[in-house]
């Protein structure tokens, strides 16, 4: 069954749609919910409208419905019953389970049984471009799962899609270099992935793919890693001419955009992954988290650009700083679309935290970084960041009491201890208290030194007179 677009669907359908569309931007994800469960009904095929459908109900399961006692357990359990149903469901009518699973969905948007589910159904209803999006959709919520990974990847190699199965494999192999199934994976895929662009897989022998001349440079040029000028030239006006013919194919416009990457032409991938995400209504976080990397980088040529100029250039440095200011932006989308996705993981809490910090937004990250400190592993440096956040708010007693609780939790003292010292010592001083000033810039005196100006502050505390040296010193 070939995946329907917008154009695809019968007035009624593309009507409730596009009310749909319009009930995401507002926000109502109730609403849009409802539309696009009822689109799906019948025309499961509408690929855009089950990731918009996903999508909001991520955002929905944001909004944070707290789960606890009795109810949450019941809650918590009662997809699981509707998950065993839907399984009976499959054997019998493919389509029928699709409907059925969404229901679950709708409530677990994220977890592994309901989307492992989708996979099959969509599979055996002839979807695969469905159970590809099932599978994305839990490797975008469990990014570290292998099992979840080499599913994926499993999939893109059955279903002609080598180059994607490859940069899965890579992904794996980030993890855990020692997956010895995922080095093999990553070299048959790139190997496939080889003979699919240079036309082996069609061939009868090699004398149908070396059928010319041109034929054979082509294939050369696209196995090779760095490309030439003239092979970017060809390679981009093979595109061009495929573009031309379907202007609407989402894929196309993507492999523009990374051939565009390859040359680090951030200007034009930006515009070109611009392009492949309007045409899924921005319902692809692939791409959309592609545009954004494109982005970031597209600023930090263009900042390093302007920062190599002569100094003193006041439009120069305006230009620089609202660059700066826009980069910081980007960075706090793009932590808080992983959180809007994984509500519940700390690590993505306490990233938002720090890059809303790092933009100067101190106030919205005082939530995040308060959640972080449930973390074992992030508490500390989330307390830390928190404390940073009350101080530059003013509610220095809350700064110190943070700061205090976090260099207590540092068992060592170093460099991270040593800021929260020196850090603690300069609320101290604010608040008047200068014993206890002296006091935490001592801790860090008597073990390094020349640590910033910790020498020079201490010792002026003690020809100041309010504080005796013990003899010997």
């Amino acid at each position: 069954m070939a995946v329907k677009t917008e154009r695809d669907l019968p007035p009624n359908a593309r009507n409730l749609w596009l009310k749909a569309l319009s009930a995401f931007e507002t926000r109502n994800y109730g609403y849009a919910l409802a539309l696009l469960q009822g689109v799906l009904k019948d025309h499961a095929a509408f690929l855009a409208g089950r990731q918009l459908l996903r999508r909001a109900a991520l955002m929905q399961q944001g909004k944070g419905s707290t789960r606890g006692g009795l109810l949450g357990r019941l809650s918590a359990a009662a997809p699981n019953v509707s998950i065993m149903k839907a399984q009976q469901t499959l054997k019998k009518d493919p389509l029928a389970a699709l409907v059925a699973v969404e229901e679950v969905l709708e409530k677990d948007p994220a977890g592994i049984p309901a989307n492992l589910l989708l996979r099959d159904a969509a599979l055996a209803a002839g979807l695969p471009e469905t159970a590809a999006f099932a599978l994305e959709t839990l490797r975008d919520a469990h990014p570290k799962d292998a099992k979840v990974l080499h599913e994926l990847a499993r999939h893109y190699a059955a279903h002609s899609q080598p180059d994607r199965a490859a940069e899965t494999y890579s992904a794996i192999l980030e993890l855990n270099p020692a997956d010895l199934d995922a080095v093999k994976g990553a070299k048959d895929a790139s190997a496939r992935d080889s003979m699919r662009q240079g036309g082996w897989e069609e061939a009868k022998d090699y004398r149908d793919v070396l059928r010319n001349k041109e034929e054979a440079v082509s294939l050369e040029q696209q196995s090779r890693f760095t490309r030439s000028d003239e092979m970017f030239d060809r390679q981009l006006a093979e595109l061009s001419a495929l573009y031309e013919a379907e202007p609407e194919n989402v894929d196309v416009a993507r492999r523009i955009a990374a051939l565009y990457e390859e040359r680090e032409d951030w200007a034009n991938a930006v515009t070109w992954h611009e392009y492949a995400w309007s045409l899924t209504h921005q319902a692809d976080e692939g791409i959309g988290r592609r545009l954004s990397a494109a982005r970031l980088r597209l600023l930090e040529r263009q900042i390093a650009d302007d920062e190599s100029l002569p100094g003193g250039d006041t439009v120069v440095a305006e230009r620089v700083a609202g660059r700066r200011a826009e980069r910081a932006e980007l960075l706090v989308a793009a932590a808080r679309d992983r959180v809007d996705r994984n509500p519940t993981d700390l690590q993505f809490r306490f990233d938002l935290g720090e890059q809303l910090v790092l933009a100067g937004r101190h106030a919205e990250a005082i939530q995040e970084l308060q959640k972080a400190r449930a973390s074992a592993s992030l508490g500390v440096r989330a307390g830390a960041l928190l404390a940073q956040c009350y101080e530059t708010r003013g509610l220095l007693d809350l700064a110190r009491k943070q700061y205090a609780e976090a260099a207590a939790k540092l068992p060592q003292l170093d460099a991270t201890k040593k800021a929260v010292l020196y850090a603690l010592a300069m609320v101290n001083a604010r608040m008047g208290d200068r014993p206890a000033y002296l006091e935490a810039l001592k801790q860090i005196y008597e073990e390094d030194y020349t640590y910033r100006d910790v020498a020079a502050l201490v010792e002026t505390e003690y020809q100041a007179g309010e504080a005796q040296p013990e003899s010997g010193r």
